[in-house]
């Protein structure tokens, strides 16, 4: 029998617990099959943020690291606020934040790269 995708983030990464219980390697939480038929039922879209704390629209979240970005001259600095994040189903290559960045506009980040404010 194949192990479930997380609950929370989704990952492929989760391993066999009990008969019943699942945990997951990346965002570390542990749940049941009952948990797994319900989030099936609300089949609910949700992205975790580099800590594994469930990101929601509206929040404000700091990038993690220095980010290059694509014809600009400098990164993006470490510890930049991007304010009212709009999270985006349809996100390409796993960007899935849409967040506006003081200086360089909209633009979408993955969940890896940033933290909850």
């Amino acid at each position: 029998m194949e192990t479930p995708k997380c609950v929370n983030c989704g990952s492929e990464f989760t391993y066999e617990l009990s008969d019943t219980t699942f945990g997951c390697s990346e965002c570390g939480i542990e749940f049941t099959a009952s948990d797994i038929t319900a989030a099936t039922a609300t089949n609910k879209f949700s992205v975790v943020d580099s800590v594994g704390i469930a990101l929601a629209d509206g929040d404000d979240v700091i990038i993690i690291q220095d980010l290059a970005v694509k014809g600009m001259p400098k990164p993006i600095k470490k510890g930049t606020k991007a304010k009212n994040i709009r999270l985006n189903e349809n996100g390409k290559n796993g960007h899935f934040i849409d967040a506006k960045i003081d200086g360089f506009g909209a633009m979408g980040l993955k969940g890896a790269v940033v933290k909850k404010a």
